[in-house]
């Protein structure tokens, strides 16, 4: 993305995903690059925020970003409030969707797959692994990089009747209309 498609526009910043985690400095990286492109950006954390409260931030919003983190958290916490939902009826509208990591692995059918990277949370309260299936793929995040370089060859070995797109971390996948592709930074 550069500054221009960014510049003055409002992101609703969700790091629900990286509460429970233990590195989080990609989180604070994010909120850098957003100031640092001119964002007016909303930080919200749909696991404790009023339903009413992230709706008017997702109404609001330009972009709605979604750090990295848990899967398995983040989507508990999406299906629990409601906000997958909300977020669908956003994404309509025509509101661009950034998600990083676990942001992108639940745009999935399910995230199953991802659960030899992102342990379910003991109190993840879900009865089935069921992503919010805006796209026709998996998205595998960190493919052949450091620390996860052994456990995304096993998900790419075991999990070979899905349709993987493994990406490293300086890969993203756009979205649009017409398909997607994966782009690379130099």
């Amino acid at each position: 993305m550069i500054k221009e498609e960014i510049d003055n526009k409002k992101v609703a910043f969700i790091p629900t995903a990286s509460l429970r985690e233990g590195y989080t400095g990609y989180v604070g990286s994010a909120r850098k690059l957003f100031n640092k492109l001119g964002a007016a950006v909303t930080e919200i954390d749909i696991s404790t925020e009023a339903y009413l409260t992230i709706q008017s931030v997702f109404e609001d919003a330009d972009v709605i970003y979604f750090t990295g983190g848990n899967s398995f958290f983040l989507m508990d916490q999406l299906r629990k409030t409601g906000t997958d939902e909300l977020l669908k009826q956003e994404l309509a509208k025509g509101k661009l969707m950034i998600g990083e990591s676990a942001g992108a692995i639940i745009c999935a059918p399910t995230i199953q797959y991802i659960e030899q990277m992102d342990k379910k949370p003991e109190d993840y309260s879900q009865e089935d692994d069921a992503g919010l299936d805006l796209i026709d793929f998996y998205v595998l995040p960190h493919y052949l990089t450091a620390p996860f370089k052994k456990v995304t060859e096993k998900i790419m070995t075991e999990f070979s009747d899905l349709n993987l797109c493994p990406i490293n971390n300086r890969q993203g996948i756009v979205i649009d209309g017409e398909g997607s592709k994966v782009i690379y930074k130099d």
